[in-house]
């Protein structure tokens, strides 16, 4: 969607700024030009004055000298302390001068002189840079904590109770502050010796500190409120078996945060992942305003009120390259991108703080499979909000050629690492880095001079460093959204207008489809290896399900406008005379209820002007919005078994089945397998269907993946063997197709521990069928490895496994033959997720209550709001 805050000129603050990044990049390279060309003169010196040379040039006493004279123009009321430190900086550079002169002439006393001076001029940039009122001028708080243990993806680190994961949880945490304008003194205001705290944020008077802590493992996260001297401890969230992280104060007094309120799991693994929401001041009447499927995390404020999140979210795409920067409204309305969500490397673009008085931002760039840690970034979103084009600056220096490299994990290579910066002003940062003692992070100090230095160092280590000290509060948003309706509105202004539609000529759009792309709610141990981790197995390649919620017309203009229901994570399709996919969204959207969301074209180039308003509005928008007409009934999870292989059995199976000719080339059989079906294995495997799957990062063109690419439609269109299919089941195959070919309505499963999630086959049964037929059925488990269907439920003693056996080892092939059948039983008795009749496992179910039980309170809390009333979490419950 189209963001508001456009601009065509540059702003005095990001000129400055991009002056201060040009005149480093420039002056370390002469630097270090300078030191060679002296080397070349002296080619005798020897190694003491090559190690006296290299030490010198990374001082960079020139940039140092850059920050002291920013003090002097900045701070007139402070001038003469700045002008004391130049003073001792230009005598220091006299003394190294003179130093290396005596190392020329190899002088013995002169490398500990040189050791003596470097140690000066360490100090000195301490004294230097903490002499900033910004740094010294109030107190820094900050949490003293152990490193997050590695578990699996950088959003890891709940370790909530009942999860897959909670036996990493570690405690021991204190929140502190330290006042370098009062000799470094260092202050405690709360102490966990078997707990964890994290995530501060300090309110905008200065007087209080909202942040998220779990008293030991037995606990889970809540968000807590302490006055900033250290007294006043008060508990705002309360219900268990959840975890509720990074609070945010909004300028109206509310506070946003992250929690597992709504349950849901990562699509590619089995963590727990988190949405935001919002509450009072005082904890009252929480309510979500974020549904994107997997993450959002790390909100800030930005200038003009939003709050600026990262998110992570895959419809269509590889799993690790999917997070990225993103924006919304503090009532939940208008999500859009702000950057990164297109970028193949870093897999995470994490914890973004926008700098005062720009449109730049800090992040961090780091992995998808690391800690919440990597390189830390300036970026530029005016430049553009994918690839590496924005990112200006990386520290460490040579992190920025890593951009657009390798993976989804090719930063967790940084060294040193950084983590949860903070921008002082537009030039200087606090963050956390590495000490170089193993995991250990201490507060650091980094400014655009070159400059950077470790302020504060304390096992077993150092987070979350920020001012104690009031702040600016942002304009304030007005609520855009409603607690009555259930409904919301899209538009589209042109479909033509954007990016990623060449070649698409106007008139050639007919309709758009609304697909939901619901969450996970259930995993399995058991796995498929489709792009990464799927457990259950949902699709051959791809992690979601889908909901096909209805088609509304394209207007001859380009425009539709339609109602949604509100709170669903969709995306959109755009179809063709025939219904066949012409262009597709990869990454999903939202409307709040009563929102009208609207956007100029698909795949909008975001930084363009909105084109100039003509004289006639819309087409779209000169009529009532269109209601989604669902497909072939009300919407309804898509399940292949039910949708499409019904077209198959009538049309093509009495030819492309088992023992037919044109079987051997596809078999279109409905038969299941252990892990789907005949017909669905073979058209994947044999690519019959040209998919995205879990694809790249990148925008695809128009028509290269789905029916229009696909063979199999190619050869329905161009007539197959007198074969007919009715409009109808023609619109089933392709709509599948464009839906990138899913397989199973849900992640819930009846088999939990079995191959895949789905075999009604268990480990032993499984493992003595491989032993009988040399079959290695738990290494085709995978989609690279699959040799095609090797078993059928429905017709046992047609599988392919069987084939030869009987004759070579009769009494192997009875049973392996009963093995199968056995299989066929327990589909008959306890149905699996692609039939009728199927009922969740006891885990599965339970999960499903703890959700609705979750929905059922946040009901409660939007009757509260409604009600003018207020509602708050039950400990008990």
């Amino acid at each position: 969607m189209r963001e508001s805050d456009h601009q065509t000129t540059l702003p005095p603050g990001r000129i400055k700024l991009i002056c201060l990044v040009s005149l480093f990049l420039v002056l370390v390279p002469f630097s270090a030009a300078r030191s060679g060309e002296e080397a070349d003169q002296d080619p005798d010196a020897g190694q003491p004055l090559q190690e006296f040379r290299t030490k010198k040039d990374a001082a960079r006493l020139d940039a140092l000298r850059a920050g002291l004279n920013d003090l002097v123009a900045g701070y007139p009321d402070r001038q003469a302390r700045s002008r004391s430190i130049l003073r001792e900086l230009d005598d220091l550079e006299k003394h190294l001068e003179k130093t290396e002169k005596r190392l020329v002439r190899g002088d013995k006393g002169a490398a500990a002189a040189a050791a003596k001076l470097f140690g000066r001029v360490d100090a000195l940039r301490h004294k230097a840079l903490c002499a900033d009122p910004l740094v010294s001028g109030q107190p820094i708080l900050f949490v003293v904590r152990k490193q997050y243990r590695s578990d699996h993806h950088n959003t890891a680190t709940l370790f909530q109770t009942g999860e897959i994961n909670t036996g990493s949880f570690t405690g021991g945490a204190a929140l502190k502050t330290i006042d370098f304008g009062k000799g470094g003194r260092v202050k405690t205001l709360l102490e966990l010796p078997e707990g964890v705290i994290r995530d501060p944020e300090v309110h905008f008077s200065g007087s209080k500190i909202v942040f998220s802590m779990r008293k030991n493992r037995e606990d889970d996260y809540h968000i807590y409120e302490i006055n900033s001297d250290g007294s006043g401890l008060r508990q705002l969230t309360k219900s268990p078996g959840i975890s509720d992280v990074d609070p945010l104060y909004l300028p109206d007094g509310t506070i946003v945060f992250s929690s597992t309120r709504e349950p849901k799991y990562c699509m590619c693994n089995r963590h727990i992942m988190a949405n935001l929401f919002r509450m009072e001041g005082d904890g009252a009447n929480i309510r979500q305003i974020g549904k994107s499927t997997l993450f959002e995390g790390h909100a800030a404020l930005l200038p003009d009120g939003r709050i600026l999140y990262d998110r992570w979210e895959y419809v269509d795409r590889n799993f690790g390259d999917a997070q990225g920067l993103w924006s919304m409204n503090p009532d939940g309305t208008n999500p859009a991108v702000y950057w990164g969500n297109n970028t193949n490397s870093p897999g995470g673009v994490i914890d973004g703080r926008p700098i005062p008085g720009t449109q730049m931002a800090l992040c961090i760039l780091g992995s998808c499979h690391d800690r919440p840690w990597g390189a830390l970034a300036l970026l530029d979103r005016n430049v553009g909000v994918d690839g590496a084009g924005p990112v200006l600056q990386t520290w460490p220096v040579g992190a920025i050629a890593l951009m657009g490299k390798g993976n989804w994990d090719t930063f967790k290579q940084v060294n040193p690492k950084y983590e949860d910066p903070w921008p002082l002003n537009d030039r200087t940062f606090l963050c956390s880095r590495m000490t170089g003692r193993g995991e250990e992070m201490g507060i650091c100090l980094v400014d655009l001079h070159g400059n950077e230095i470790m302020l504060h160092t304390e096992e077993p280590g150092c987070y979350d460093p920020m001012p104690l000290g009031p702040s600016a509060a942002p304009q304030l948003i007005p609520q855009r959204r409603s607690f009555s309706a259930d409904s919301g509105f899209f538009y589209v202004a042109d479909v033509y207008s954007g990016t990623n539609m060449s070649g698409v000529k106007r008139g050639e759009v007919r309709s758009l489809r609304v697909v939901e792309s619901p969450e996970k709610r259930f995993w399995t141990h058991a796995s498929w290896g489709g792009q990464g981790v799927h457990c259950p197995a949902m699709n051959w390649h791809d992690f979601n399900n889908k909901r096909i919620l209805g088609t509304v017309p394209v207007e001859p203009d380009g425009s539709a406008f339609f109602e949604v229901p509100a709170e669903k994570f969709v995306y959109f399709q755009l179809l063709d005379e025939k219904g066949m996919m012409v262009q597709s969204m990869r990454s999903g959207t939202m409307v709040q209820a009563g929102e009208t969301a609207g956007c100029v074209g698909c795949h909008e180039p975001r930084l363009a002007a909105p084109p100039p308003l003509s004289r006639k509005m819309p087409l779209a928008l000169e009529r009532p919005p269109s209601r989604l007409d669902g497909w072939y009934g009300e919407p309804r999870l898509f399940n292949y078994m039910t949708e499409v292989q019904p077209v198959f059995d009538r049309a093509c199976v009495q030819c492309h089945d088992f023992g037919k000719e044109a079987g051997q080339t596809l078999n279109l059989a409905p038969d299941r397998t252990l892990t789907f079906n005949t017909s669905y294995n073979e058209l994947w495997r044999k690519k019959k269907i040209t998919v995205v799957g879990a694809g790249p990062s990148r925008i695809q063109e128009p028509r290269t993946w789905g029916s229009h690419a696909s063979r199999l439609v190619e050869v329905l269109l161009a007539g197959h063997n007198d074969v007919a299919l009715g409009t109808e089941e023609f619109d089933r195959i392709v709509t599948w197709i464009d839906i990138n070919a899913p397989f199973y309505p849900v992640y819930s499963s009846a088999y939990p521990g079995n191959l895949a999630g789905r075999s009604p086959l268990d480990g032993n049964q499984i493992n003595r069928l491989s032993q009988l037929t040399g079959v290695p059925f738990s290494k085709l488990a995978h989609h690279q490895n699959n040799k095609g269907p090797r078993i059928s439920f429905d017709r046992p003693e047609l599988s392919a496994c069987l084939v030869g056996l009987k004759e070579k080892d009769a009494a192997a092939f009875e049973e392996a033959l009963a093995i199968i059948r056995s299989g066929t039983l327990t589909l008959v008795e306890q149905p699996r997720a692609d039939m009728s009749g199927f009922n969740a496992c006891t885990t599965d179910r339970l999960h499903q209550v703890k959700y609705e039980k979750r929905q059922r309170a946040e009901r409660l809390s939007r009757d509260a709001i409604r009600k003018g009333g207020k509602r708050y979490d039950d400990a008990s419950k």
